[in-house]
């Protein structure tokens, strides 16, 4: 299962690197770059915890399958685009696979206590994360390459590839994925209700999670504009191509796996909360360094205006 999650998130990453480079040299739009990233991340935002409820009563490993197969099908409208025109069926099939990749998601996770063992768990879900960035790191560097050789038309034919692999590579987990009967005593929408409405007094009552919400809304409206901004930064003051935007992206995926080893090298020495505010702190004067050190770097010429 780790295979197929590694071979479908690979295609994530060739697909969202390859349309953000492309979708901004075929419109010269940062608005059109906006509303690239927010197609991608929208049903996170809307459909998250309800795909959650029902993905959990489905049989998770026939629910990843066919998850899969939709989104792998969701993508052939792409082979359509061929100028500004036909942008805005990038945004409709970059919102059909952010739906259905709620559904995927948490089959997925549900699915790893049946193959590792309790005293396991900690070490899987580690190796799960590590796994993310290794495939943010290969599709990446991946989908700028793809973008550059073969256009729009070769991204969605490598990402529609890695669903059929990962579909393939699915059907060989031997584990069964079937939901216990008494698991599902609820209706499905009462089951929503119910666990929207705990989770909201939670949020509401419990004061660290407040803060942690409120630290989570406040990093992804300021990752949305990094994100809209980067491949109009790359492009025209970096002089970039789009092999460099996909390399540049993959960098991150390289600083995601460093981060996580030093974060369970220190995980034991240094409080939990102390150890986000330094993160936090770092990454942003980071982010900040690389968006500002152009302006008194003589080797970049031109400016984003």
């Amino acid at each position: 299962m780790l295979s197929a999650a590694l071979v479908s998130r690979s295609g994530d990453w060739i697909l969202l690197t390859g349309l953000l480079y492309r979708v901004y040299a075929m419109t010269g739009s940062t608005a059109t770059s906006a509303l690239t990233m927010l197609s991608a991340f929208l049903p996170q935002v809307l459909l998250g915890p309800v795909a959650g409820v029902f993905a959990d009563r489905w049989n998770r490993k026939l629910t990843m399958i066919v998850a899969d197969l939709l989104l792998a099908a969701g993508l052939l409208p792409l082979l359509a685009v061929r100028g500004p025109g036909q942008v805005w069926i990038v945004f409709a099939v970059l919102v059909w696979e952010g739906v259905i990749e709620q559904f995927f998601s948490p089959a997925q996770l549900a699915m790893v206590p049946r193959l590792v063992p309790d005293g396991q768990l900690v070490a899987a879900n580690a190796l799960s994360g590590q796994a993310s960035d290794i495939a943010r790191l290969a599709g990446s560097a991946l989908g700028g390459v793809i973008a550059a050789t073969s256009g729009i038309t070769g991204v969605p034919l490598a990402d529609a590839a890695s669903f059929a692999a990962s579909a393939a590579l699915l059907t060989l987990v031997r584990t069964s994925g079937a939901v216990q009967r008494q698991a599902r005593h609820r209706h499905p929408l009462a089951a929503i209700t119910a666990d929207l409405r705990d989770a909201l007094r939670l949020s509401a009552t419990h004061r660290l999670l407040r803060a942690l919400m409120l630290f989570g809304l406040i990093t992804c409206v300021g990752e949305g504009v990094v994100g809209t901004l980067f491949a109009p930064f790359f492009r025209h003051v970096l002089r970039g191509s789009s092999q460099g935007f996909g390399l540049f992206l993959a960098a991150q995926a390289i600083g995601g796996i460093a981060g996580g080893v030093l974060a369970a090298s220190l995980g034991q020495r240094v409080p939990a909360l102390r150890l986000l505010s330094y993160g936090a702190v770092t990454f942003g004067l980071i982010n900040l360094a690389i968006f500002l050190y152009p302006l008194g770097y003589r080797g970049c010429p031109a400016r984003l205006s």
